[in-house]
């Protein structure tokens, strides 16, 4: 998957999650499945971030971005910020 196969993906989640998001007024308002997708999107979401910043920083210090894998979303979701 390249840098644009990337991007095509996260803006299709970004899309669905705006999707869900247009039908309730808040994340309270989602029912148990709508919000177990829109936790799955935020995961996965997050590990697509986080193999383009792998690729670009691969990239910038002359490795090979095909080289970077996308991570587990135990790994991903403890990140500290």
């Amino acid at each position: 998957m390249n840098d644009q196969d990337i991007l095509k993906h996260i803006q299709e989640l970004v899309n669905e999650e705006h999707q869900l998001m247009t039908q309730h007024t808040t994340k309270a308002d989602l029912d148990e499945d709508q919000h177990a997708r829109m936790h799955a999107l935020e995961v996965h979401l997050d590990q697509l971030w986080d193999l383009l910043r792998q690729r670009r920083a691969r990239r910038s210090a002359g490795f090979d971005p095909d080289a970077a894998q996308e991570r587990d979303p135990n790994t991903v979701e403890h990140y500290l910020q």
